[in-house]
């Protein structure tokens, strides 16, 4: 089995800047994303509709396929101790085919908090040629050391 890195809160500062994550979008991208969502509108996988009647240049990501693209980028980053508190967006511009999505990211805040969970707070992007399409907040939680694990947390341990 190979050696999985764990990422605890001492290898994290402010300002830390996120590696960024470049991915192609196709219209499988997009279609695949909407469906693993349960997502039918027709404007996720029907071109002649995303044009036709609604004024698109192609279909787009949905919601729930934008909100999985973080965090799958804040999970590539934190490993698999890693755990999501909470994540907020504002989709402003869409995705579409022929698209490359640039997810970056920035540390903001570093804090553990009164019950000793170890939080990390996360600037967060998906931009298109060099536009932002969507910024986003998150809080995820890291050990503190190798024998924490943010996992077991439940109940008043648990504070996102």
């Amino acid at each position: 089995m190979p050696d999985i890195h764990i990422l605890t809160i001492d290898q994290v500062s402010e300002g830390q800047d996120l590696p960024e994550l470049h991915v192609d979008v196709t219209a499988s991208t997009v279609v695949l994303g909407a469906i693993a969502s349960r997502d039918w509108r027709p404007m996720h996988h029907d071109k002649d509709f995303a044009v036709g009647r609604n004024g698109m240049k192609h279909i787009f990501i949905n919601t729930p396929n934008n909100a999985a693209w973080f965090e799958r980028y804040i999970t590539d980053w934190t490993g698999p101790m890693g755990r999501l508190g909470r994540i907020t967006f504002q989709m402003k511009a869409s995705v579409f085919p022929g698209d490359t999505m640039v997810l970056s990211g920035q540390v903001k805040q570093v804090i553990i908090d009164d019950v000793g969970c170890a939080w990390v707070d996360l600037h967060l992007a998906v931009s298109v040629d060099s536009k932002v399409a969507t910024g986003c907040t998150a809080r995820v939680a890291l050990p503190k050391d190798k024998d924490d694990n943010p996992w077991t947390r439940k109940g008043d341990q648990w504070k996102p």
